[in-house]
Order: C-alpha cells, then structure tokens, then sequence
C-alpha cells in the first residue's frame, strides 16, 4: 500500500519578528535530535576519504578523456556527488555570482523584503522551507531563475551520456530547454548549532544541482553506507550531485543520496546551487535508450512530470522517499 502524503511543504516569507527568532535562537528551530542523528566520518578518523574529484580539462582532452569519463561515472554510482575542477567558466562570472550573493544578504530586512516570497510560492527571499512539523531549517534563501549555467550543465550531462553508452542527445534532449531554478542560501551563525540543523536530510528533487560554495565556511554532509561524510569545502570546484529525476533517468544507475547541512559554531555558510530540471515530453521514466543498452527492463514506473512534483513536495508518512513508490 502507498504511504499517504500530507500537504507539500512550502516557503515562507521572513519577517521582523522570524528575524528575531534567528538571533534568539528560537525554539521553532530546535532539533537536537536530528542533529545528532547518525554516524559522522570525522577528517581525523582512520578511514581515508575524499570527495571525488572531476576535471573538465581531462574530460575535453581526447587523450584523457575515456579515464575521466569513468571516473565521473564512478562517482554519479557510487556516491552521487562529485567535484568538479576546471570547469571553463570565467573566473569573473563566478566571482561576481559569490559577491552578489553576499552582498544581497549582507542587506537590511526591509531591503530583502522587496523580492519575499509570495504567499504559496517558491520564488523570491524567505525561509528555506517550512513543514508539516512546524520545525524550521536554520538557513533562509533567495529562489530565482537563471540559464548562466545552461553550458555547463550540457556539457557535463553529455560526458554522463558516454559513461551511460548512449547518444550525447538521448540524455541532452531530457534537459534541453528546461527551467533552471537558483538558489542562494545562507546559515546563519547560531549561538546554538548543537540543536539546530541548517538544511533537513533530503534528496533534489530535480535532475542535476549544481553548487558553487561562496566561503569556506564547513556544513554539508552526504549520507553514504549509512553515515555521514562532511566535505571539505575546495576552492575553485562546483559540487555537483545527482537529483531524483536523473536517477529514474538512467534506469537506478546513477544514485540521489541523502544529504544535509550542519551548522558551524563561529560562521555563517553561504552557496549558490542551481537545480537543473529535466523530462521526457512530459513525462519522468527511464530513457529508453539506456534500457535497450543494458538489456534491461525499467526500474521506475512513468508517471507525469506534474504529478511527480506534487508527489516529491509532499511529507510522506512514513519517511520514504516519493522517489522509491515509484520503483518497479
């Protein structure tokens, strides 16, 4: 039986008296309990590890290039996240994205407010997200819509169309042409990071994301064989990560992992992320051009791209992903 869903979360807007709760360290945004949740893979235990690292400079070079390929593969398999160093995109652009982003949340509240969010909308500056729970994410955001990182997303999604054994067009063409939310978030310093948690545990909900860390500033943790791993925030890299759709996409090839942010005891952590959407006329499932090359029969059943988005939005029951009620 399929778990039922409550109401879809939602943004709200921020107001003098949410900002307040901010430096007061409000009790709306206690949650000891998921802070602490799980095992954390500390930078000084035993067990070496570092996020996978993919260069684009490798990937363009036809001499390198089938090495790199496979490593990115690896990485979309095994971790769901990976590095990405030499992206190719001027220096001036990505540094005038990190000022911009600091500068609009260095503004006064009623500066901010002049793009809040509207009333059950997604775009604009308020919280995070809000839910059923009524417990709050220690972070707030900006949501906007942007095509800047349009090339970069083609490139990298037809380097995982070779990995896959496809046609570059057969996994381009599910992303062509589709919207590309961006958001800025900041987490703010809290007097209490031991009890709140800057992002919930979550998977994208979309295709691709996309993002570009403005600080250095610790925080986001990926759940992998049951623990959490921190990454080490690296100069110069984009972080890109596998999202739901792509997932059903390529047949459960490539994995959406779970993953969170924590906050820091003496700094705020700001980012930019772009999510990248992605369909097939309409329509999430599988491309069929990865079933034929594998042989294999679809893992995820079709289902309407509206109807997924309300089904991802929603606060399932029993804490499942919506993404696995649609596995075969």
């Amino acid at each position: 039986m399929e778990a039922s869903n409550k109401k879809a979360v939602n943004r709200d807007a921020i107001t003098e008296e949410v900002a307040a709760a901010f430096a007061e360290s409000n009790e709306r945004y206690y949650r000891s309990d998921e802070v602490n949740a799980g095992i954390v893979v500390g930078y000084d235990d035993d067990e070496a590890y570092e996020l996978p690292v993919v260069d684009m400079g490798r990937l363009l070079d036809p001499e390198l290039a089938g090495a790199e390929i496979a490593k990115l593969g690896s990485a979309c398999r095994d971790w769901g996240f990976f590095q990405l160093v030499s992206d190719g995109i001027d220096e001036q652009v990505v540094n005038e994205m990190k000022d911009s982003t600091a500068r609009f949340f260095s503004l006064p509240l009623e500066s901010k407010k002049t793009v809040a969010v509207r009333e059950n909308g997604i775009e604009g500056f308020g919280h995070h997200y809000s839910r059923v729970s009524g417990k709050l994410d220690w972070a707030e955001s900006v949501i906007l819509f942007s095509v800047e990182m349009t090339s970069l997303t083609m490139r990298i999604v037809g380097f995982m169309a070779a990995d896959l054994g496809v046609e570059q067009e057969a996994l381009v063409r599910a992303f062509r042409g589709r919207r590309q939310p961006t958001e800025h978030v900041v987490a703010p310093l809290s007097s209490g990071p031991d009890k709140v948690i800057g992002i919930t545990p979550h998977t994208d909900g979309l295709s691709l994301t996309v993002l570009l860390q403005v600080d250095d500033t610790p925080g986001l943790q990926i759940k992998k064989d049951g623990r959490w791993f921190p990454v080490r925030p690296r100069q110069g890299t984009f972080i890109i990560n596998v999202a739901n759709i792509l997932e059903v996409l390529t047949n459960g090839a490539y994995r959406s992992v779970e993953h969170r942010v924590l906050i820091h005891a003496r700094k705020s952590r700001t980012t930019v992320v772009m999510f990248h959407d992605a369909h097939i006329d309409g329509m999430v499932q599988p491309i069929q051009e990865v079933l034929k090359h594998n042989g294999a029969e679809a893992r995820y059943r079709s289902i309407e791209k509206l109807e997924y988005m309300k089904g991802h939005f929603s606060v399932r029951l029993d804490g499942t992903r919506f993404l696995d009620s649609l596995k075969i």
